[in-house]
This record gives C-alpha cells, structure tokens and sequence, in this order.
C-alpha cells in the first residue's frame, strides 16, 4: 500500500514509533468506556492501537489521500461509520456518537492544536476527557502554574474546566518528517466545576486581554475593557501582571470589571436621563 507523502500546509508530521504510539493510545484508559474521536490519524499508527480499546471509534481526517489510506488499511472503520473526512474544526460535535460524551485524542497538527483546545472548552460537556500529541512549548504552557513565564491564556482557560497532567515528552526523530522542535503528550480531565461563579465569555475577554500585553500591570493591560478612567484599576490588585493571577483570582476580577462596567452603563444612563 502506497504511503502518504507529509503535507507542510496541514502541518502533518507521521509518528513512525509503535512504542510511542501504544503509548498515546494508552492515556485515554484513565477514562475507561468512553467512545473515542481521533483527530488526525494519518496513515493510522495511532489509530490501530485505539482500535484495540473494545469502544466505539471516530476518526476525523481533512487529508483525502490519507482518508483512501485509512479506507484501505482500516476497513472495520468503515464498516461502523467510523471514517469521517472532515475538518474537525468546521465539525458539529453534538451530532458524534449519538450526543454521548467521548475521549477526544490524537497526534495534533501542529498548526492547529490552539485551535483544537479552544473547540474543546467549546465543548467541555461533551468531552470529559483529552489527550494527546502536540508541540512541547503549547503542553508546557497548557501545564503552567501561575507565577511561571509560561503560563498565559490557554493555562487559564484550560485548567479553569480541566485537570492537566503532562504525561511525557516526545524526541523529534521518532516523527516522518521530523519537526524542528520536540514534543510531548498531555492528559486534561474535567474537573469538578460545574460554573465558574463570572460571566464565562467576559472572563475569557479579560483572560485574552491582559496576556496580550503581559509585561505590563493589569492596572494598564485591562483598560482597552474598563476605560483608562476607571476607579476600579487604583486598587493594589492592579499592580500585579496577569501570569500572577490564579484561575480563582481571574473569576474575582471578572466579576470586579462587571461590576465596574454595570457602575459605568448606570453612570451614564444618568446623565443621559439628566440632560
């Protein structure tokens, strides 16, 4: 069977070690009979291990030679509607498995595991478990506790809905072609919260907002939202930079800037109604 060339544009790069695919494939046993969506199988070194779990499998794939790859080499997939040639990004995952809750996993592109994550907190309900393969940098920074040069946004809004274990890293030359930076794989799981106790979309503009300007104090990163008048920045909180601040300190501030916001909406209201 002819293989699949690597393509640049989708960022593939093919895991050729068995060991380190039996490996990834074994991480989603800390949620056991969850059916499973792999994103991204490839020419399937991954995916033959997965098959091996007894559950219900997925796999999502954008490239069409490695979808006639997979239609190949994996004919059961086909047999139980398991080869999906699709962009999981576009992809409506409330229709997968009949709505049931599933393990989502794979050898991420790394072009779009940011991406992939993002989807995720989009669809946490859905999915109570992810692991995987993606640039080491992104796990180490998924990872990150507060207080470390690494943390920022997706530390923050992953962690908020997720525990996250950084299971092992992975050397470029087990990889055709090998990438240019080392990898490493990833466990998140859902924790027990259930509401972040804040305005969840004003959270995540607060969270984005101030790590786009990190190395400056929130008193300055957060006024693109509150003003650069508002009261609310002359407390001592504001002194600190966001890498400082736990997810539970990132909730109160949210609920500080809405409130400030509302004060603001009012203020002006008045004044309105004044004039």
């Amino acid at each position: 069977m002819k293989s699949v060339k690597p393509k640049k544009f989708l960022g593939q790069h093919f895991l050729k070690d068995l060991q380190v695919a039996q490996d990834i494939a074994d991480t989603v046993d800390a949620c056991p009979g969850l059916p499973i969506l792999e994103v991204g199988p490839g020419m399937g070194v991954l995916t033959q291990f997965l098959l091996r779990k007894d559950r219900p499998l997925k796999v999502v794939e954008v490239d069409y030679e490695s979808v006639a790859y997979l239609r190949n080499a994996f004919p059961q997939l086909e047999e139980t509607d398991g080869l999906i040639e699709d962009d999981f990004l576009k992809m409506r995952l409330d229709r997968l498995f009949d709505g049931q809750p599933f393990v989502l996993t794979g050898n991420y592109p790394y072009n779009i595991s940011s991406q992939i994550f993002f989807k995720m907190l989009d669809n946490k309900e859905r999915i109570p478990c992810c692991t995987g393969m993606i640039q080491k940098e992104v796990a180490e920074r998924i990872a990150a506790a507060p207080g470390s040069k690494t943390y920022g946004i997706l530390s923050v809004l992953i962690q908020a809905w997720y525990h996250v274990e950084y299971l092992f890293t992975v050397h470029e030359h087990v990889f055709n072609p090998p990438p240019k930076v080392k990898s490493a794989v990833i466990r998140m799981t859902r924790n027990d919260t259930q509401a972040l106790g804040c305005d969840e979309k004003l959270f995540r503009l607060v969270v984005k907002t101030t790590f786009n300007q990190r190395r400056k104090t929130l008193r300055n990163s957060i006024k693109p939202i509150v003003g650069k008048d508002s009261p609310l920045t002359q407390d001592a909180l504001f002194d600190k930079r966001p890498e400082q601040l736990s997810v539970q300190q990132f909730v109160d501030l949210t609920n500080r800037v809405e409130e400030a916001l509302r004060n603001q909406k009012t203020s002006t209201d008045t004044e309105s109604t004044e004039s």
